[in-house]
């Protein structure tokens, strides 16, 4: 039973010494309860809605994937839950996947103790975490990166590819974009590996981004 009043959350954290680490300093907390952990994304994207958490915290470096494309599909099936990023690394493509995620917040694993209590409370109460001047310099990138290189390597891919590639870009799983295309999901895990490497990518949030640099520059 979780108590009334308390900021839930869920972590999700490959390493269990840091996870357990965070969940006992959570729940020290009065105001705040942990409803849920988990280690890899196929858990977290398996038990995040059953326990509808009003934050999950991500770790970005998955052993089966990424805490990005668990704050897509989380967001994408549910915008209640807001999503705390929590990574080792700054760089500016990490930051831009959590934006096009919809995460709310995107912090270094060396932040403070205190200062992660302050950012989860943030977080639950609505309020963004991404720093302004990183985000115009990720948002100046997609308006200006890549246009030449970008368009030969769009001209590469097949017209369903592109399709697939346009609804990556809606934030669609593999799941729904096979039933709006009436395709098997292996069928379009097979179209997806083939695109990604056609367009020089490795990961799913990096293709998303490649879409919306080209609608806004449509714009």
């Amino acid at each position: 039973m979780r108590e009334e009043g308390k900021i839930t959350v869920f972590l999700l954290d490959d390493h269990e010494v840091v996870r357990r680490g965070v969940h006992e300093m959570l729940s020290g907390e009065d105001d705040i309860e942990v409803v849920g952990e988990a280690g890899t994304a196929a858990e977290a994207l398996a038990r995040i809605p059953a326990v509808r958490p009003d934050v999950a915290v991500l770790d970005v470096r998955l052993p089966d994937g990424s805490g990005v494309e668990v704050c897509r599909e989380i967001r994408s099936a549910d915008e209640s839950v807001k999503c705390l990023m929590l990574t080792s690394f700054a760089d500016d493509e990490a930051l831009f996947d959590a934006i096009m995620a919809g995460a709310s917040g995107y912090v270094l694993k060396a932040i403070r103790g205190n200062e992660l209590l302050s950012a989860v409370r943030e977080v639950a109460a609505g309020k963004s975490l991404l720093d302004p001047v990183a985000t115009g310099r990720v948002l100046e990138r997609l308006r200006d990166g890549g246009r030449d290189k970008g368009d030969a390597k769009l001209a590469s891919l097949t017209e369903q590819e592109r399709k697939i590639l346009d609804l990556i870009g809606e934030g669609l799983t593999n799941r729904v974009i096979g039933e709006r295309l009436h395709l098997a999901e292996k069928t379009i895990k097979n179209y997806v590996s083939s695109l990604l490497s056609k367009l020089g990518m490795e990961r799913r949030s990096q293709a998303a981004a490649y879409v919306a640099r080209i609608q806004a520059r449509r714009d």
